[in-house]
């Protein structure tokens, strides 16, 4: 892999969405790997004026590293085609239909690709009654990280119905996508674009230490253990590789995306459900991505540029010699 000697690249991070630290963690350490690199790195942590930040530094490629909206959800994208400047990850299309929970089911189920089912209910229904049979899940419609879901079960102390002092991401959310509960094992697929074509790097089981694989556990150290690669029958691995791969060809996912699933074990190959695609997956110490990655050969300095090359390929701003 060769980029130019003197590329400059902006990495986009923070911003006010409830991924901010995280995504703060993400930028520091891919600007901190580029910058190791030999590249020249300018470090924004996105205001109301990003616009206005980005044109002044007149980057050659933007690295996205936000996390939950605008970043990551089609609004940022837009801008930057506006401004005719690189950037990694998914374009505009993409990011409006997989950061929406509900559209993604549209894109994906059609195609073969399980999801469960469930639908989307206004929060001041919940207090009436459950609008399907517990257990079953209540996440945002259009947040990543985990952030905001709680699973609902007869032993909950929501209530029930739920009560409007309980609380959960009803009291923070105008509408929520109910989900059928999976009982079972949660297991990951990171998948890239690399010069020579596409590639799933494997599947990681989450187990963690108690409740399930939330916000909290997700970004603290020692809270989750990651099994990689996961002990699995074959099909199972096989289908996971294969419906992470379809996910990001058919959502039109672009460098890297990570698909993360779950698997009643007790059901077998009907047993496994594709949850979400993430197209802008974490980047930080306790990231899948990097560590699927770093066990695959490719370590992290090398991934950030992988997508780094990625962008400018797809913008036409790498010579034939530039690989």
């Amino acid at each position: 892999m060769t980029l130019p000697a003197d590329l400059h690249v902006l990495v986009l991070m923070g911003g006010w969405a409830n991924e901010r630290d995280v995504s703060l963690m993400s930028g520091k350490g891919v600007a901190d790997a580029l910058e190791g690199r030999g590249h020249r790195v300018t470090r924004l942590d996105m205001g109301r004026d990003v616009a206005v930040k980005i044109a002044e530094a007149t980057p050659d490629v933007v690295f996205n590293a936000l996390h939950g909206a605008p970043g990551e959800d089609g609004t940022v994208q837009g801008m930057l085609d506006l401004m005719g400047i690189p950037y990694t990850h998914a374009g505009l299309a993409t990011s409006v239909i997989a950061i929406d929970k509900e559209l993604t089911k549209h894109a994906l189920v059609p195609h073969g690709i399980p999801m469960p089912g469930g639908r989307v209910v206004r929060s001041e229904e919940l207090y009436e009654g459950d609008p399907i049979a517990r257990p079953y899940v209540l996440k945002p419609v259009n947040e990543g990280s985990s952030v905001g879901v709680a699973i609902v079960t007869d032993d909950s102390n929501c209530g029930n119905p739920i009560s409007r002092d309980a609380k959960g991401p009803w009291q923070d959310f105008r509408s929520l996508l109910a989900e059928p509960f999976i009982r079972g094992r949660e297991l990951t697929t990171a998948v890239i674009d690399t010069p020579t074509g596409t590639r799933a790097l494997g599947v990681t089981e989450l187990i963690v230490a108690s409740g399930f694989y939330d916000y909290e556990n997700k970004y603290t150290e020692g809270r989750t253990e990651h099994i990689f690669p996961a002990q699995l029958p074959p099909e199972i691995e096989r289908l996971c590789l294969e419906y992470a791969m379809q996910a990001h060809r058919r959502l039109g996912c672009r460098g890297v995306s990570r698909s993360d699933f779950r698997w009643d074990d007790e059901r077998g190959e009907d047993g496994l459900f594709l949850l979400e695609t993430n197209t802008q997956p974490g980047m930080t110490p306790l990231s899948l991505v990097p560590e699927q990655a770093r066990y695959c050969g490719i370590e992290y300095p090398e991934l950030c540029e992988m997508i780094v090359e990625d962008a400018l390929r797809r913008a036409g701003r790498l010579s034939d010699g530039a690989d």
